[in-house]
């Protein structure tokens, strides 16, 4: 039986630079690149964990 899996599209709305490096290596690991992406990521544990590092630079959409 397959399990349906949820996405999550989160779009980048604010600039990382003047940020953490690791804040700023985040973002690139959730694949958003200029102001105003969107990346569709899987509703994963770690996935959830990187937004809530991030989540004054993006919204979900």
């Amino acid at each position: 039986m397959a399990t349906q899996q949820t996405t999550l599209k989160v779009q980048l709305v604010r600039s990382p630079i003047g940020t953490k490096e690791s804040h700023r290596a985040t973002v690139r690991g959730l694949g958003l690149r200029k102001l105003n992406s969107v990346s569709e990521l899987q509703d994963t544990p770690a996935v959830r964990g990187m937004i809530n590092k991030i989540r004054y630079l993006v919204k979900i959409v």
